[in-house]
């Protein structure tokens, strides 16, 4: 029977995680600073499991040494003592020098960056170090090598939690948010750019938990996401706290400490009281989601979604689960010598394993093809090729060519033309059109003749139904393919949410076609009752490499 030592056994998750090693055969030892709270966390364990061995080590992670480490008998020492954000690994440097394997829940970008490290001692020693192994960058990682097998390329990555209102909030977890928030966070996004901590206030949606705010997070992930799977354009992690007023709290707070300059961590002992006074209402269910978006192996535009939804009182097991798993994985011999991050180490069916005895359920959705392909159907594939392309790239892509315009036919219709952006009537000018599509939306910018205007298509629908959406005024399209052509058809439109009458609603004659140089073919017409043509526009485009 293989003994693990459990650091911090006394927090939030490094409890669950003994519970875990409890409940499949694992000697525990809980080791902290104080005996009399190390002890009263193993008389709650023995109480739960009679039949577990269950001992108690006084450590100080400060201070302690190999000797330490050793003395206690274990054989593998599992690290769940946070904030990892700033601190040494001196901990996994000890264990190493001891000759035990070793593994921690990691959330701290520093500390997982610069654990590789160890690596020559640890493999001088014959012994597996990983870190990383929690939700963030172990699970979400694991998630997305199952999403993205087989695609030929991806796009963006995306993960983000979101715990439940009642999840015990300790202390170690605050000092951990508030070490970054509102401070710079370096993200991949277009780029490698800068961010504040917490900032955006993204809307996701969480299935079973429901669409929930989340904002921007430091963690291991914003490396090692962009450094696995090269996504081309953006890789995020978000966090979210429940109920939403905590959220916008947390939100705000990130702008004051941007605004003021001042250190938010002495904060962390009284944000942990607020929280527990905000915990009375919202949802108490935690939920995390996983997201890839790419072009899959038979080059089409998919969208691959993984949900994680935690019943109240089981969200805070989901961090040590990844841990669980690889204490399992060193035990049984199967984790190589050498000190990692934990991506790559464990696999989704084994974290998934490791769910059965709680309440967490997981979905996962996938979506193949771009909005046009999702509304129009099998049809969209009998499409010409470049009306196909133009439609199914994923991401951002630049359309270059020619176009001619007819202007607006009066001058009302001129002067709703100009609002608009529509451009005036030219012989021939240079067309453009850059184009951005995340999945749920496209926005298409165009720029015709100097004049530049834009819309957001979005909601596919069966039978060749989309939205395209100018400012407040929206339009009901339905797309048809005849023969080689694609058909436009304006079915109605609305103000917001408010549907207008279809007497007055705009008219389009609008087809896209292939002309015989093989280029993307465009002729668009748009009308309104009463005051007459607005624009029309028609000429051709290529992709930009």
């Amino acid at each position: 029977m293989t003994r693990v030592l459990v650091v911090g056994a006394g927090g939030v998750f490094g409890s669950r995680l003994c519970e875990g090693l409890l409940r499949t055969g694992f000697e525990v030892v809980v080791a902290g600073r104080n005996r009399a709270r190390a002890e009263d966390v193993a008389a709650r364990l023995s109480a739960a499991f009679p039949d577990g061995r269950i001992e108690v080590a006084v450590l100080d992670t400060a201070t302690l040494t190999a000797g330490d480490l050793k003395a206690t008998g274990a054989a593998i020492v599992a690290d769940a003592a946070g904030p990892f954000q700033g601190a040494q690994p001196t901990t996994a440097r000890a264990a190493i020098a001891a000759g035990l394997s070793y593994v921690d829940l990691a959330d701290g970008r520093d500390f997982v960056a610069g654990f590789p490290a160890l690596d020559a001692a640890a493999r001088a020693a014959g012994v597996a170090a990983v870190t990383g192994c929690s939700s963030t960058p172990a699970l979400s990682n694991a998630v997305l090598d199952r999403l993205t097998g087989g695609w030929r390329g991806v796009v963006s990555v995306e993960a983000a939690i979101s715990p439940g209102a009642r999840a015990p909030r300790g202390l170690s977890v605050m000092r951990a948010i508030l070490s970054w928030l509102g401070r710079p966070v370096r993200v991949f996004d277009g780029g490698w750019t800068t961010r504040r901590g917490w900032s955006g206030l993204y809307r996701r949606d969480f299935g079973a938990a429901g669409r929930r705010r989340v904002s921007l997070c430091e963690t291991p992930d914003l490396d090692l996401l962009v450094e696995r799977f090269r996504p081309r354009e953006r890789a995020l992690f978000l966090a979210g706290l429940e109920p939403w007023p905590a959220h916008l709290g947390a939100w705000a707070l990130g702008w004051l400490v941007r605004a003021l300059r001042f250190d938010p961590v002495p904060l962390a002992r009284a944000l942990v009281t607020l929280s527990g006074w905000a915990s009375v209402v919202g949802s108490d269910r935690g939920a995390m989601r996983v997201q890839a978006y790419g072009v899959d192996g038979e080059g089409r535009a998919a969208r691959a979604i993984w949900r994680l939804v935690a019943e109240p009182g089981e969200g805070p097991v989901t961090p040590g689960l990844p841990a669980l798993a690889a204490v399992k994985l060193i035990a049984a011999g199967r984790v190589a010598p050498g000190a990692r991050a934990c991506v790559g180490v464990l696999t989704l069916d084994d974290i998934v394993a490791e769910m059965a005895p709680h309440g967490l359920a997981t979905e996962t959705v996938a979506e193949r093809g771009a909005i046009y392909a999702r509304a129009i159907g099998p049809a969209f594939d009998a499409l010409p090729a470049p009306i196909r392309a133009l439609h199914e790239t994923p991401g951002r892509s630049l359309w270059r060519g020619e176009a001619m315009t007819d202007g607006a036919s009066g001058p009302l219709a001129a002067l709703v033309a100009r609002i608009v952006g529509f451009p005036k009537a030219r012989a021939a000018c240079r067309a453009e059109v850059a184009i951005e599509a995340d999945g749920d939306r496209s926005v298409w910018r165009r720029r015709i003749g100097g004049h530049g205007f834009a819309s957001v298509l979005s909601h596919p629908r069966p039978g060749g139904r989309v939205s395209e959406r100018f400012g407040p005024l929206s339009m009901d399209l339905t797309l048809t393919p005849e023969g080689e052509r694609l058909v436009y058809r304006v079915d109605g439109w609305r103000l917001g949410p408010i549907p207008l009458p279809r007497a007055l609603a705009p008219s389009t004659g609008a087809h896209e076609e292939v002309d015989g140089a093989g280029r993307f073919v465009f002729d668009v017409e748009i009308s309104a009752p009463l005051i007459g043509r607005l624009v029309r526009y028609r000429g051709w485009l290529v992709r930009e490499a």
